[in-house]
């Protein structure tokens, strides 16, 4: 299985997630055995992070073959768009990527959960 996690920074299992997918400069790609472990780290850049169109970041994390995509937070559309790409989102991370992991595998983050704003009011600073 292979985790994309947004990131604010690039320090691999040590980097802080980042609140929103699109508007993060990194994501942290981890793949992980069938026992949870990690069996390899790979950070990459965003390059929608300045700006970005509906559907351009997902499509490019589907292009990593990523199976699930984490993160602090989403809009409905963006969790629609991740779907149609095959990838399952996931929100309500927090802390750093190896800390999201362990919530992750511990059913503790929320699957295909959209912010709180509507698709109308969604910024992308919260």
């Amino acid at each position: 299985m292979k985790i994309a996690i947004s990131a604010s920074n690039n320090q691999g299992l040590e980097s802080t997630v980042s609140h929103h997918f699109g508007r993060c400069p990194f994501f942290i790609l981890v793949d992980m055995d069938d026992q949870h472990q990690v069996t390899n780290v790979q950070s990459i850049h965003n390059p929608y992070f300045a700006e970005h169109e509906p559907g351009m970041v997902p499509a490019y994390i589907q292009q990593h073959h990523a199976d699930v995509m984490i993160a602090g937070g989403m809009g409905r559309r963006a969790i629609e768009l991740f779907e149609q790409e095959g990838v399952e989102a996931c929100t309500g991370a927090e802390g750093t990527v190896e800390k999201t992991l362990e919530a992750f595998f511990a059913g503790k983050l929320l699957m295909s959960a959209a912010c709180k704003e509507s698709i109308e009011h969604h910024h992308h600073d919260h």
